[in-house]
């Protein structure tokens, strides 16, 4: 069955993009949007050496919060995966992935 747009394939999510790279991005944006808790927990566990598992609970919980928040709620899960379905249909425009265009050396030089 053809849809008449031809759009019904484009946003079609195959297994490993529902169950993989999507959750993939939401864990990075996450840690982004948390950045404040990563810091801490790294600065805690940096300074407290050996002892990291019992100085650094508060940090750790404030962190596991932070970013469970993000993981369980579906309206992230929906912006991440409009972002992806974005980033998706750019890669099958040009064939250029979003990490490589970062990395692309201007043609002007």
């Amino acid at each position: 069955m053809e849809s008449g747009s031809g759009r019904g394939d484009e946003l079609q999510l195959r297994h490993v993009e529902k169950d993989v790279l999507i959750p993939k991005m939401m864990r990075d944006k996450a840690r982004e949007l948390c950045s404040d808790k990563v810091q801490a927990f790294t600065k805690c566990c940096q300074d407290s050496g050996f002892l990291m598992v019992v100085k650094c609970r508060e940090e750790n919980t404030a962190l596991k919060e932070c970013l469970t928040a993000h993981y369980t709620n579906p309206a992230f899960y929906e912006e991440c995966k409009t972002e992806y379905l974005k980033q998706r249909e750019e890669y099958r425009k040009t064939g250029i992935r979003p990490c490589q265009k970062e990395q692309r050396i201007p043609t002007s030089m």
